[in-house]
């Protein structure tokens, strides 16, 4: 059984900083990419990074780049993403996703999901 267990999210003020972690078990992931999707509410869920596990190629939506950073850490199995200068627009449930292949920016191009974790920024 696969699954991708999250961890981080909480409270901060804007401007401030998050890291969220993704630990996908069951499985090697090494030709897989990873990929991070937010929610709020009323809203769809939307690309925020993706990262393919075994060359490391990262990719951002438009309202994150320059501010948050995805990587992951073979030694460790786990895909972070680091978030910095959040902004209350940046308040939604982030989700680890997981698909074969390169990144897609479309959420149903991924099988595997994660339980979600809440990030809200404060203004």
């Amino acid at each position: 059984q696969v699954e991708l267990v999250e961890s981080g999210g909480g409270l901060v003020q804007a401007g401030g900083s998050l890291r969220l972690s993704c630990a996908p078990s069951g499985r090697t992931f090494s030709s897989y990419s990873m990929a991070r999707f937010r929610q709020a509410p009323g809203k769809e869920r939307d690309f925020v990074a993706g990262i393919f596990w075994t060359g490391g190629n990262t990719h951002y939506g438009d309202t994150v780049k320059g501010r948050f950073t995805i990587s992951r850490d073979n030694a460790e199995n786990t895909v972070y993403l680091q978030m910095n200068n959040l902004k209350p627009e940046d308040t939604a449930v982030y989700y680890c996703a997981a698909r074969r292949g390169y990144v897609y920016y479309s959420s149903p191009s991924y099988d595997v999901w994660g339980q979600g974790t809440q990030v809200t920024v404060s203004s």
